[in-house]
């Protein structure tokens, strides 16, 4: 392009020619005509007013409220501009920021806060810190650690259950108690639709041992299988099997988002932070004191009473508890501490919960916890893994069979990023940020995918069977209890899901041959969207 004056004084004008000159370069350098200069507005400028969009704030929280944005990116447009942290003048909070009022919008598009009254969002920001970027922050960390709202699947002990973004269930395998909510007591490999739940959307499911839970958008608590809300060490199983979804009464004054399962006992988790526990309570083990039949919902007491929570994990006969504080997030642990799976550097069991204070001296920010049957796996903000616990079969990836009573950085993913961690019995899955999954501990059955079927692998080790699906994996769960030979479901970015591992009641969701029990290669699992 060549820029000429016409003669004489009539206006400037541009002539396009099609000829490339010999030295482009030189032609870039040549000035630029003063009227086809745009000046170029700085975001970082304290100045009011030089921001060029301050004259139209709703634009500008469309466009943040849209972008979904997240708590540590509005602060930083807090603090490149001015514009985003004085007062936006907007009904009715005339104080708050745009930045502010765009993480209140962000957070009024989760399931679990819409609902919410005007006095239950303004405690639920007191205990964040008086933010609703905090808020915002607390909401996130939550469906970090549990896939709140999103598809899932998880493997339990002899079946499957499936849950879609839309929130529709779908179950699969051992069904001898009626667990996989279908009505009947009649195994199934092919995964079907849970048709007793249309209409209500469930946002997050918890198994175990001949039992499941549902976690509704409304908070709703729905139960099937034998009867999972009395059954105590001391007790003969009950006989009472429950084969569709049942409303769980005594946890209806309770808005629950999270529910986790023990051996012994059930743990929710309720939309304020507020962490309750059923059965299994007489020795104050689950920090308070009940009959062993009592199967009302008891609050956790001691530390976490007035610091919220946001996610829970259930090994065997303990409960790890994530909790959220302004300064960033930490782990508390309760139940019986043999081996060392609390955490604390001894195997003394604890009463009430107890702040693990190991994360702080490695410089680890926890933002996801996992309970496995014996032993426990947290990632940190930086994807830095840490294992504690029994070591039996290699299952904390450290390279030996012994056990760890603190949490210990896994060196063999040093060079990881790791996004999401899976403990089961005695064995670990974790999916790093590219989306690549590694595997440790007991090979029992195939369920670590890899080619050494049925040997253990004492570091973490790359799951090739599923890198050479060209997919990326987003989402891994094992079977978690020790009477039962496991299984894995595996989730892709696109929503499809792989299993492997046992499959004799139909848990893989994949029919196998005639005198087959498991499956070494990752098989799909046909008839469910997850994307």
């Amino acid at each position: 392009m060549d820029t000429t004056t016409s003669s004489g004084s009539s206006p400037a004008t541009l002539q396009l020619h099609s000829i490339i000159p010999e030295n482009p370069i030189t032609a870039m350098e040549l000035p630029f005509p003063s009227f086809l200069r745009l000046k170029r507005h700085c975001l970082g400028s304290s100045v009011p007013g030089e921001f060029f969009l301050a004259s139209v704030p709703s634009i500008v929280l469309h466009v943040l409220t849209t972008c979904d944005l997240g708590p540590r990116d509005l602060a930083k447009l807090e603090a490149t501009c001015s514009f985003f942290r004085k007062p936006a003048n907007f009904s009715p909070d005339f104080d708050l920021s745009i930045s502010e009022l765009a993480a209140l919008d962000i957070c009024q598009k989760r399931a679990i806060f819409k609902c919410m009254g005007e006095e239950e969002r303004q405690e639920m920001k007191r205990k964040c810190g008086g933010s609703w970027k905090l808020v915002l922050n607390f909401l996130l960390a939550g469906e970090f650690g549990c896939r709140r709202e999103k598809s899932q699947a998880l493997a339990g002990p002899g079946h499957s259950i499936a849950v879609t973004s839309k929130g529709v269930v779908y179950s699969f395998g051992f069904n001898g108690s009626g667990q996989l909510g279908l009505g009947t007591t009649q195994d199934s490999w092919q995964p079907r639709p849970i048709r007793s739940l249309n209409g209500i959307r469930i946002i997050q499911a918890a198994v175990g041992t001949d039992r499941t839970i549902l976690i509704s958008d409304a908070g709703e608590v729905y139960a099937f299988g034998k009867d999972c809300f009395s059954k105590t060490k001391s007790e003969v199983q009950e006989t009472k099997l429950i084969t569709t979804p049942q409303r769980v009464k005594s946890l209806t004054d309770i808005f629950v988002v999270q529910a986790a399962i023990g051996n012994y006992f059930t743990a929710v988790l309720s939309r304020e932070g507020r962490v309750y526990t059923l059965s299994w309570g007489s020795d104050e083990r689950l920090g308070h004191d009940t009959d062993h039949s009592c199967s009302l919902p008891q609050p956790l007491l001691g530390a976490l009473e007035n610091i919220p929570v946001v996610q829970i994990a259930a090994g065997f006969c303990y409960l790890l508890a994530l909790a959220f504080q302004p300064t960033g997030m930490s782990v508390y642990s309760v139940g019986c501490g043999l081996g060392g799976k609390l955490g604390h550097g001894c195997d003394d069991c604890e009463t009430q919960p107890r702040l693990i204070e190991q994360f702080g001296l490695l410089n680890i920010e926890p933002v996801m916890v996992s309970a496995g049957a014996w032993h426990a796996a947290v990632v940190g903000r930086d994807g830095r893994v840490c294992t504690w616990g029994w070591g039996r079969h290699g299952c904390l990836g450290h390279g030996t069979e012994e056990l760890q009573m603190a949490p210990k950085v896994v060196d063999g993913l040093k060079d990881v990023k790791v996004v999401h961690v899976a403990t089961g019995t005695y064995a670990t899955f974790v999916t790093s940020d590219d989306g690549q999954v590694y595997s440790f501990g007991s090979g029992v059955a195939a369920n670590l995918g890899q080619d050494d079927v049925d040997e253990d692998t004492l570091t973490p080790k790359l799951v090739l069977s599923l890198k050479e699906t060209k997919e990326r994996m987003v989402h891994v769960s094992l079977t978690n209890a020790g009477n039962w030979n496991g299984h894995t479901l595996v989730m892709t970015e696109s929503g499809t899901l792989y299993a492997f591992g046992t499959g004799d009641r139909g848990q893989l969701g994949v029919e196998l041959g005639d005198n087959s029990k498991e499956r070494e290669e990752p098989a799909k699992v046909a008839g469910i969207d997850l994307s």
